[in-house]
């Protein structure tokens, strides 16, 4: 990756980034947020749904240790990853405090990446709850109070300019127009504005249907073939995740399997698993037994 950065081949050089994660061989790697192409070096992936419009309805891709869950209460112990990936997934929460608090919780370090708050301005995703930035290797996040924070400035950069900007600028220089931060023990962040709510229901014309290629490009079957190689496939297939993990309701370590499901030995939470994937954010009660 840096070398092509290095000759100028920023596209290529962005393409290959998810191929690139600083740990060791044994290292534990969770990624949240995987989504339908997940990080070659992650060995147990998160994410919130099994399908959503907010992933442009891209199947969730789950060929390794897979939790469905919510960040925001990751149902995972205290510090059981040495690193943990989050994606284009940060600026997805309406609680960024909750957010990087539990990244902290569960891993020793981390990586996170998202559009920068610049183009997040100006090119609006309307799903997007946060615009975020870094100041001097500080995290600095606002929530944004609408779907699109300034509607003057977007339709005066939509009427002309947007063609050049997001047509050629962006793609030809992706690094400048995202934020690629690193951490190690501690998250360095500020919320400028907490007070605001970022709860708002989506826009209802927003990827309202499924619209999913049917065909792979050349460079994409390219990086599956990479990412294919370079994973821990078989070391993947051997993880005890069940031992990963905690109840996401009262946070015991106490979770058996009981009848295709995790059930909570501690305050009887009965979480399902479908296809081989538990849902660890919604459950029931269950009578608890001696």
């Amino acid at each position: 990756m840096r070398f092509f950065n290095y000759l100028g081949m920023e596209k290529i050089a962005w393409a290959l980034r998810r191929l690139y994660c600083p740990v060791a061989a044994n290292a534990l790697v969770l990624e949240v947020g995987s989504g339908g192409n997940p990080y070659a070096r992650a060995n147990v992936l998160l994410d919130a749904y099994a399908e959503t419009r907010e992933r442009h309805w891209v199947p969730l891709k789950s060929d390794r240790p897979t939790v469905l869950g919510f960040v925001e209460n990751l149902p995972f112990k205290d510090k059981s990853f040495d690193f943990v990936i989050a994606s284009h997934v940060f600026e997805h929460s309406t609680d960024p405090e909750k957010f990087l608090r539990e990244l902290q919780r569960v891993a020793r370090a981390g990586y996170i990446e998202v559009p920068d708050a610049f183009m997040e301005r100006i090119n609006p995703y309307r799903d997007h709850r946060l615009e975020i930035t870094v100041r001097q290797g500080k995290l600095v996040i606002r929530k944004k109070p609408q779907s699109t924070v300034d509607e003057t400035l977007v339709e005066l950069y939509s009427d002309r300019a947007k063609p050049y900007i997001a047509g050629e600028l962006i793609p030809a220089h992706p690094f400048v127009f995202h934020v690629r931060y690193y951490w190690q023990d501690k998250i360095d962040f500020v919320v400028i504005n907490p007070d605001v709510d970022a709860t708002w229901p989506p826009p209802t014309d927003v990827f309202s249907t499924p619209n999913v290629a049917s065909t792979k490009s050349i460079r994409q079957r390219l990086l599956d073939t990479m990412r294919a190689w370079s994973s821990q496939r078989s070391r993947n297939c051997q993880i005890d995740w069940l031992s990963l993990l905690r109840c996401p309701d009262c946070h015991s370590d106490r979770l058996v399997r009981s009848e295709g499901q995790l059930v909570c030995n501690v305050c009887g939470a009965n979480y399902p698993m479908r296809n081989g994937i538990p849902e660890l954010f919604s459950h029931t009660k269950v009578a608890q037994h001696d």
